[in-house]
């Protein structure tokens, strides 16, 4: 098995490259196309045009887009995207420090959404021709036609604003110190054993990561129960039922494993999307992450950050996919004897 996942990994990375490379090349063309000047942000507006062509030279803005390019990639290579315009920081560190706080929520999301989502599609199954069917999946189709960003509003107005039960700004309180082993406040905060400090940060994440889990899991909860509605009708179930085995010993010790194919790959397809959707619940919610940092650059119009974030993003995406595959490649025993 293990030389299958090597050779799977192998393969994505080999595939990965050349669209990094792509993405990279798009990224660059298509934000030097834009009217803004990033130099507008930079320079006063008393700023001489003598002065204006000499920090356009300065920072090689003067250039042909391929020699800019090139320029970029080498360094890009050796770990280094450059400097933020507005900030004059280095945008990996920029990227560095922001990038564990959008993880973490992410991470804490799907959690979150296998929480809901998984008894939600056994139960959405168990009513199957019932009586209260046509109600659930109602709601089902309901819940998934809310985006995150409005589930986010909602939740901050009634359990922040009506009823103060949860904050619903920033990642942690004023009092705490940011966490520096690895940047995940719940495990730096772990390992130092801070549960003050641990409970105050997950207190923060809660109102975010459940109006992202809310947008995520109805699906979740409608793919399953449509994976074990199929598995009921096959033969292992039938053998199953004729030797008088209860519906629920045969849900959850055979239809489940089999239903959990399908949902595993919805999960790492739309994991992706979750990854990338944290940018608005990220404003909403003043979350000091990823998105939010795209936001800022976007309005500030700096284009190494841009193109720094837009890199990231791409690798994490692909990161998530590759591990999706070896995930499946582990629960499913045919692909592993491929």
């Amino acid at each position: 098995m293990l030389a299958v996942l090597a050779r799977q990994v192998l393969a994505r990375a080999l595939i990965a490259i050349p669209m990094i490379f792509a993405l990279s090349v798009v990224v660059f063309v298509v934000l030097r196309m834009l009217p803004a000047d990033p130099l507008a942000m930079m320079l006063p507006p008393t700023a001489t045009p003598t002065e204006i062509e000499s920090l356009r030279a300065a920072l090689g803005l003067d250039r042909s887009l391929p020699v800019q390019y090139g320029i970029w990639l080498s360094h890009a290579l050796h770990g280094d995207l450059g400097r933020s315009i507005t900030s004059g920081e280095t945008v990996t560190h920029l990227i560095a420090t922001t990038l564990p706080a959008t993880v973490e929520l992410s991470v804490v999301a799907l959690v979150f959404s296998l929480i809901i989502s998984i008894p939600g599609g056994l139960l959405l199954y168990a009513l199957n021709k019932r009586r209260g069917e046509l109600l659930a999946d109602s709601f089902v189709v309901l819940l998934i036609s809310v985006p995150s960003f409005l589930w986010g509003i909602f939740l901050m107005l009634l359990l922040g604003v009506m009823w103060p039960i949860l904050p619903f700004s920033d990642r942690f309180g004023a009092d705490i110190a940011p966490p520096k082993t690895t940047g995940f406040a719940l495990i730096d905060f772990l390992l130092r054993g801070d549960f003050h400090a641990w409970g105050n940060a997950f207190s923060h994440l809660l109102l975010p990561a459940l109006a992202l889990a809310l947008g995520f899991a109805p699906l979740i909860i409608r793919v399953l129960r449509a994976s074990l509605l199929e598995a009921a009708g096959e033969q292992y179930a039938m053998v199953a039922r004729l030797r008088g085995q209860s519906d629920t010993r045969i849900v959850l010790r055979h239809m489940f494993k089999n239903a959990a194919l399908p949902t595993l790959t919805l999960i790492g397809v739309q994991f992706g999307f979750l990854f990338g959707g944290t940018l608005l619940i990220e404003m909403i919610f003043s979350f000091p992450g990823l998105g939010n940092l795209m936001v800022q650059a976007v309005r500030n119009h700096d284009l190494p950050l841009i193109q720094g974030i837009a890199l990231v993003f791409c690798v994490i995406i692909l990161v998530i996919n590759t591990c999706v595959d070896c995930l499946y490649t582990v629960v499913n025993p045919r692909l592993r004897d491929a």
